[in-house]
């Protein structure tokens, strides 16, 4: 049944792509629409998406419209049983949601109605989800508004990070939808309203989202390392440079309180210790501009007499607050 269903895919990112792996090995897919390419670096090299470099390796037709509310008439044209999104990264209009006969479907990292949004693995990890998951939805014009079709939960694990989670996520989104698609074709699936009074958002990442504020808890501090490891990732101002982190530890130590927040009160091989309001956010791995990724052990040669005291995001003598 699934192998006679003409399928457009619409996706970008690297979690789009275990998506679109299984939906080629299970039904037909005769087209993948994802964004245009994109040029990268002082040479201007020509970049595409995993989900294209996916679809040519198994010679499929790609479609890269710059604004798909314009630039639809290629997915009319084709008349597809079904369109299924993932992660796409552009708002589909009426004309094509209303085009196929089972519907346009999204698959969704997260447990609708929470974390409508571009974001929603990163936020489930910044924002102290104990649980996050994937929902298969039907899509109306709204940003993740439409009725839950199907859904499955995940743990997030303490030591989760956003590359972690979006692994699990994507083998899990791709398995669900796979497992749901039957439903859909018989008429047999549900459609649950999502409930208004439950929603919340996962908005894109921006640059000030970044920046690690060490006048926050520590437990705070650490989602949002983790939450943003390995990109962008979360960072921090030293002495004019930018530390970006991937690494770190909780630390529940009380006996630096008469710190400034953000100061560099200890150092060792295993570590820079930053003050935070409630304990000590340790340093295990990180990036200073310029450099290579390396652990602390390794930046701290030569360094560590200078960083103690300093006083991170503080200013050009270090010492002053933000």
């Amino acid at each position: 049944m699934l192998k006679d269903l003409k399928v457009v895919f619409m996706g970008t990112p690297e979690f789009s792509v275990k998506v679109l792996e299984d939906l080629i090995m299970n039904t037909n897919v005769i087209l993948v629409v994802t964004q245009p390419d994109k040029e990268i670096g002082r040479h201007h090299e020509i970049s595409y998406s995993k989900v294209k470099e996916t679809a040519l390796n198994n010679k499929i037709p790609v479609f890269q419209p710059i604004n798909i509310k314009t630039e639809y008439d290629k997915i009319l044209e084709l008349k597809p049983d079904i369109i299924i999104t993932c992660a796409y990264g552009q708002i589909i209009p009426n004309a094509i949601l209303s085009c196929p006969k089972y519907g346009c479907i999204n698959v969704h990292a997260s447990l609708l109605p929470k974390l409508r949004g571009g974001a929603p693995i990163q936020h489930a990890i910044l924002d102290g989800y104990e649980e996050t998951g994937i929902t298969i939805m039907y899509m109306d014009e709204g940003m993740d508004t439409g009725d839950i079709i199907s859904y499955e939960k995940i743990k997030i694990e303490e030591d989760d990070t956003y590359q972690t989670l979006h692994d699990k996520l994507s083998v899990l989104g791709s398995k669900l939808l796979i497992k749901t698609l039957p439903s859909i074709i018989k008429g047999e699936n549900k459609r649950i309203k999502q409930n208004a009074n439950e929603v919340t958002y996962g908005y894109n990442i921006e640059r000030r989202d970044e920046l690690i504020d060490f006048n926050k808890d520590i437990k705070t501090i650490y989602n949002k390392i983790r939450g943003l490891n390995p990109a962008p990732s979360a960072y921090f101002n030293l002495n004019d440079k930018v530390v970006k982190v991937y690494g770190c530890e909780k630390i529940d130590d009380q006996s630096f309180q008469d710190k400034l927040n953000g100061e560099i009160v200890k150092l060792d091989k295993k570590g820079i210790y930053i003050k935070a309001i409630d304990g000590l956010i340790k340093i295990t791995e990180l990036q200073i501009s310029g450099k290579k990724r390396m652990d602390t052990s390794s930046f701290l040669n030569g360094n560590k007499e200078e960083l103690l005291g300093v006083v991170v995001n503080g200013g050009s003598n270090g010492k002053e607050r933000r």
